[in-house]
């Protein structure tokens, strides 16, 4: 059985949901979909670093997120209690960039909290999006969806961009849109020897997954990885056309 959150993602999500009502003007869709007990795993893209917040205050169970390690290895005092700030809110810490030992770690933890009953959310594009546009997943999601059996739900967040821009520690007054999709159809596939899904059967997966993230987000995608830095020519999707 999966812990019930901690005072501190209890606090966080009341606040938030307090700011999406009145600040941000949040409209939510497709929360049916989410199952209320069990091993869950939710997908979407990543505009900005207050996608998060968002997810506490619209998912109405406890969600346990991966984020990135830099977040806990900060140095200081004040670099030991924002980790520890973390790790209430239930962000767990993973490496992105390791290789294949970092990536084994992702999923021991992902699985982790699937085999506890939890509710698990990841950004397949292991990063926030630079200019926008929805690009290639990581298999993670697939991986851990195709191991565990647990339903998949993609989702797709807009204005996020504009609330909190890249750079900006401040949140903006801006409409949010959050949208929850039904469980991805996710094939079995073919698997090597040990057990594992194939190469093909991820990137099948994966690619059904960011196909659908795109068509929730109202994103164009892009079948590129993301590059890491914003392109000087950007402008949020609200801003084109």
């Amino acid at each position: 059985m999966h812990r019930p959150p901690h005072l501190c993602y209890r606090t966080a999500r009341a606040a938030m949901r307090l700011i999406t009502r009145t600040h941000c003007r949040t409209t939510v869709t497709g929360v049916e979909h989410i199952p209320v007990s069990g091993p869950v795993i939710l997908a979407g893209n990543h505009l900005a670093a207050c996608d998060t917040y968002f997810l506490y205050a619209t998912v109405p169970r406890g969600v346990a997120i991966l984020g990135k390690e830099e977040y806990f290895t900060r140095p200081g005092a004040r670099g030991r209690l924002m980790a520890h700030y973390y790790r209430r809110l239930g962000i767990l810490p993973v490496d992105r960039y390791g290789g294949p030992a970092a990536a084994r770690g992702v999923l021991d933890t992902g699985r982790g909290v699937l085999e506890s009953g939890g509710l698990l959310a990841l950004y397949p594009e292991g990063t926030r999006s630079p200019d926008g546009r929805l690009y290639r997943g990581r298999p993670g999601a697939a991986a851990l969806a195709l191991i565990s059996g647990a339903p998949l739900i993609p989702f797709g967040i807009s204005g996020t961009e504009r609330v909190q821009p890249i750079g900006s520690a401040g949140l903006r007054s801006h409409p949010v849109r959050v949208r929850f999709g039904p469980p991805l159809a996710v094939e079995a596939g073919e698997r090597r020897a040990d057990g594992f899904p194939t190469t093909a059967a991820l990137r099948e997966t994966t690619l059904h997954l960011m196909h659908r993230i795109a068509e929730l987000s109202g994103q164009e995608f892009v079948d590129l990885p993301a590059p890491r830095k914003a392109s000087p020519a950007w402008r949020s999707p609200h801003e084109q056309g």
